[in-house]
């Protein structure tokens, strides 16, 4: 297998994983954001924790994804193609802020409710202001940064023909779709986990789906991968020597 095969299935093995890690975390940690009491009752802190575990894993297979694919879509366009490294980057850390506010609810119920002396009220006050942390991070990170790099991501591949066009549309569309969706979110037209959001986020849900599929099957285009007929970097190709 050459190298080019190799970073090709390990980008799609990546994208695989962010899928399964992003469904599994917000399943098992869900109990977390929709009961507001949480932090006084009993809980389910293992499985909140385990949820914690499957964002990590998320965290860095969305890395995975961005290291593995700059090196090849840098031939096609180096200041597209770092844009995409550096929002995906952002994207890992909003995420991260996102699940640390998820987790100290837990440290809260652990450590502080049910203590003598701890005021009832200040502690869900306390839990649903993490709670909030973690929607706005879940709407900047796996909404707003996902659907920017999806977009130069999918242009990348569109101009290069490194995949099939019909995959990479998905991306040009999905990517503003989302970003769209995320605006209505932060406006108030409706919940951010709800049918509507659900909706926007399918096209970018089957972006990254068939992107992992084709790249684990099939690999790069040959040509377009070796740079054969790539489209030229203009400013690459203005300081380059005659």
């Amino acid at each position: 297998m050459s190298p080019t095969r190799r970073t090709a299935v390990a980008a799609g093995v990546f994208f695989l994983i962010t899928e399964i890690a992003a469904i599994a975390g917000l399943m098992l940690y869900r109990p977390v954001l929709t009961d507001a009491d949480y932090v006084l009752k009993a809980g389910a802190d293992p499985r909140v924790l385990l949820g914690g575990v499957f964002e990590l894993i998320l965290v860095g297979a969305i890395v995975g994804t961005a290291v593995t694919l700059y090196p090849v879509v840098r031939r096609q366009h180096h200041a597209a193609a770092l844009g995409y490294l550096c929002v995906r980057l952002l994207e890992a850390v909003v995420i991260v802020v996102g699940i640390l506010s998820v987790l100290s609810v837990v440290t809260l119920r652990r450590d502080v409710a049910g203590t003598a002396g701890a005021d009832d009220a200040s502690l869900v006050t306390a839990a649903r202001a993490l709670v909030a942390l973690h929607d706005w991070a879940f709407l900047l990170g796996p909404n707003v940064a996902l659907g920017a790099n999806s977009l130069l991501l999918a242009h990348l591949l569109y101009r290069s023909r490194l995949v099939p066009r019909s995959i990479a549309v998905l991306g040009l569309i999905g990517g503003p779709l989302i970003c769209a969706s995320a605006t209505a979110v932060l406006f108030g037209l409706y919940q951010q986990v709800s049918t509507w959001g659900t909706l926007a986020a399918l096209p970018v849900f089957a972006w990254e789906i068939s992107l992992a599929g084709y790249l684990i099957l099939r690999g790069f285009a040959p040509a377009a991968a070796s740079g054969g007929d790539a489209p030229t970097d203009p400013v690459r190709a203005e300081l380059s020597p005659v």
